[in-house]
């Protein structure tokens, strides 16, 4: 599944470039989804990097294959 994919990659870029274990990276970001807590402020910069990297490489998650 290309999505599942996508999101894989991005989360275990953040992971990387946060130096924050990836399941800690995605309970982070399904926490801040819910609404039960903000995303940390490293976090969510290195989420919007990372999101902005796989777009440029034409792998944006809304993108059709």
């Amino acid at each position: 599944m290309p999505g599942r994919q996508t999101g894989r990659h991005v989360l275990g870029s953040v992971s990387q470039h946060s130096n924050i274990k990836l399941h800690t990276v995605a309970e982070m970001v399904i926490d801040w989804a819910l609404g039960r807590q903000p995303l940390p402020e490293p976090v969510g910069h290195e989420l919007g990097e990372a999101v902005e990297r796989r777009s440029r490489q034409g792998d944006a998650p809304d993108q059709p294959r």
